[in-house]
């Protein structure tokens, strides 16, 4: 078994996934990551039940495309620095500017951020 879902809603919107990339042609990884470029697919995914714009984000780094998604960890991160009460797409902005401007991948820093929260620093 590839994945063990404790939850029957996340069976439920693993298939509604599967069913949206099959519907729409996604068959690769390398699919998935063009197919993440276009806006108007970035929206079809979120309205699959249970998915919200942090897994849109992780699908995408999944598949080779650098980008910032904020969980509990990036959030803690930016609450230590002083960052408080953003929305997600304001606090994940912040992240690529300042990967922009110390000249990294946004989902290089997002991954180092995260590492280092994961690990109690």
């Amino acid at each position: 078994m590839a994945m063990n879902f404790k939850s029957p809603r996340k069976v439920a919107t693993a298939h509604d996934l599967t069913d949206l990339l099959a519907s729409s042609g996604v068959d690769t990884p390398a699919d998935l990551c063009a197919w993440l470029g276009h806006q108007d697919n970035r929206a079809a995914l979120r309205k699959v039940k249970g998915v919200g714009p942090k897994s849109v984000d992780y699908i995408g780094n999944l598949v080779g495309r650098s980008q910032v998604a904020v969980d509990v960890h990036l959030r803690a991160f930016a609450a230590d620095s002083g960052v408080l009460e953003l929305r997600y797409n304001e606090l994940r902005a912040a992240y690529e500017e300042a990967a922009a401007v110390l000249g990294h991948e946004p989902g290089g820093l997002e991954h180092a951020v995260w590492r280092c929260k994961s690990q109690g620093a």
